[in-house]
């Protein structure tokens, strides 16, 4: 397989994330990184690497076959609808964006140009969550799931304010991962709270919910979030039916135990998405790869990207409301 010329839009901390991932993988090559704010040294570091400040300068260069949006949500539509436009391929961080008219805009544009999409849900492609989805004819029927998924600790106020919420933010992940395990979730019903950090109540936000899901297949699920787990980032997923469980542990920082007449005793899981999710970034672009060069089918697409926003949207309606909610399909 050939060097796919990719560039960066956005080169905060997600994006110099995929940046390492990129910089080394054997079928990219970083022809640009986009971002507002200046970078110390770069030029230096990586000379053969243009930084620019104004993304359609990226959009205009011909050479450019691919970008990487890392933005902030609110400028995510926009971007891909101007990418599209441009004849330029896109891997986009999750979420798709916050309004579903915005959204969808940009959906029929990326359609229309035929451009390749991926949506960075990272962690369908985490070893532990895909070897479950690879084995899910093993358990049957399904009936149950059930997703946990905690923070080590909340977000500063300041991002709190611009993050859209627990829903659009953080559990929009599991959204993801509940489509990626049973299919498409058919109600959602959300009792929440701001148990840790009731400040946050001023800005229309919560920290600890637990949503139920019903599938459209009949099976349920459930969700628990918390922005705080005092012993580290509790990442955990369980599928049951009618033959059986599939499920995952946490990371730990590592595998000794230390076993003694008084207790058995290992260490906390790692710290944060960061440690937890590192090589996942890493493996979902090798997937966009794949289907760039052998024009595999993407792993991730726009309209997973939609379906996850369309239930996070309901389950803050179900949290408003403090009743059940349809998920409107796509």
């Amino acid at each position: 397989m050939g060097k796919i010329k990719v560039a960066i839009i956005g080169f905060g901390r997600i994006g110099q994330v995929h940046f390492k991932s990129l910089i080394n993988h054997p079928n990219y090559q970083v022809t640009h990184v986009c971002d507002i704010k200046p970078a110390a040294d770069f030029a230096e570091k990586f000379p053969a690497i243009k930084y620019v400040n104004d993304y359609r300068e990226v959009l205009k260069d011909p050479a450019v076959e691919a970008v990487l949006i890392g933005t902030p949500t609110s400028l995510h539509p926009t971007m891909i609808i101007k990418a599209a436009k441009a004849k330029k391929h896109i891997f986009c961080e999750k979420p798709i964006g916050f309004e579903m008219t915005e959204i969808m805009k940009a959906y029929y544009e990326v359609k229309k140009q035929g451009v390749k999409f991926q949506l960075g849900f990272n962690r369908r492609f985490d070893d532990d969550f895909y070897q479950i989805n690879q084995q899910l004819d093993k358990i049957g029927e399904k009936q149950i799931l059930k997703i946990t998924s905690r923070d080590p600790e909340g977000p500063p106020i300041e991002y709190v304010k611009q993050s859209g919420g627990l829903f659009m933010d953080m559990s929009i992940h599991d959204f993801d991962m509940a489509r990626f395990m049973f299919g498409e979730v058919a109600e959602v019903f959300v009792s929440g709270a701001a148990l840790i950090d009731p400040t946050i109540r001023k800005y229309g936000d919560i920290d600890t919910a637990i949503i139920n899901l019903k599938f459209v297949t009949g099976a349920l699920g459930v969700i628990d979030n918390s922005r705080q787990a005092v012993y580290g980032y509790d990442q955990r997923v369980e599928v049951f039916g009618e033959k059986g469980m599939l499920a995952n542990s946490n990371h730990l920082e590592h595998n000794t135990v230390f076993s003694s007449n008084k207790d058995v005793a290992h260490e906390k899981p790692v710290y944060f998405f960061l440690e937890r999710y590192a090589q996942s970034y890493a493996t979902e672009q090798d997937f966009f790869a794949k289907s760039l060069l052998e024009n595999a089918p993407i792993a991730c697409t726009i309209e997973d990207g939609i379906m996850a926003v369309k239930i996070a949207q309901a389950a803050k309606e179900s949290f408003e409301s403090g009743k059940p909610v349809k998920v409107q399909a796509l």
